[in-house]
């Protein structure tokens, strides 16, 4: 029987979708590399890496949104199902957020993929999701203070800086734990449409 609430949404050149076997293995093979965890504390022992699998996929089955995987349809002769990171949504959790609960967007892609606008596709999928499937009101997202990349596509999205909700998360020495917030509400990314 199917599950009502799978997740599956395409782009033009992406698709977006609930975790299934065997995926993890594929996502944490092209992104567990220094590049990509330069800003997320370093690449992940196998320990750290099954507790991201458990988390992910503990959204998927609790809240029907998670970082969803994201692969490549075929592109510019590229192969379809090339796994190129993970994009979506879950609820903020991480220590020291003084806005825990809310709905926050994220994405980890492949160094190759990066600059190509994949995850800016991605997470514009993601967001119209999160606002037209999920309900969300406004949707948040945080990063690094040094990840330029990450909070420059954070505002190609129209998401605004909210310095007054900045935290340092614990988890990480500085300057990795040092966390800056931007969101967009409802009716400001249904402007942009």
């Amino acid at each position: 029987m199917a599950d009502d609430r799978a997740f599956r949404v395409e782009t033009a050149r992406l698709i977006l979708r609930d975790w299934a076997p065997g995926d993890f293995a594929r996502f944490a093979a092209v992104t567990n590399t220094d590049a990509v965890m330069r800003w997320l504390g370093g690449t992940m022992d196998a320990a750290q890496l099954a507790v991201l699998e458990q988390r992910l996929l503990g959204f998927q089955r609790d809240l029907g949104r998670t970082f969803w995987l994201v692969e490549r349809k075929a592109d510019g002769g590229h192969l379809t199902g090339e796994v190129l990171g993970f994009c979506g949504l879950k609820v903020i959790d991480a220590p020291g957020a003084g806005f825990a609960g809310e709905c926050e967007i994220g994405w980890r892609l492949r160094e190759d993929a990066w600059g190509l606008g994949y995850a800016r596709e991605a997470a514009a999928a993601a967001l119209e999701a999160g606002f037209a499937r999920f309900g969300a009101d406004t949707i948040f997202a945080i990063t690094n203070i040094e990840n330029r990349a990450s909070w420059g596509l954070m505002e190609r999205l129209g998401m605004l800086r909210r310095p007054a909700l900045d935290f340092v998360d614990p988890r990480f020495a500085p300057p990795v734990g040092d966390t800056i917030v931007y969101s967009i509400a409802r009716a400001a990314w249904e402007d942009q449409a």
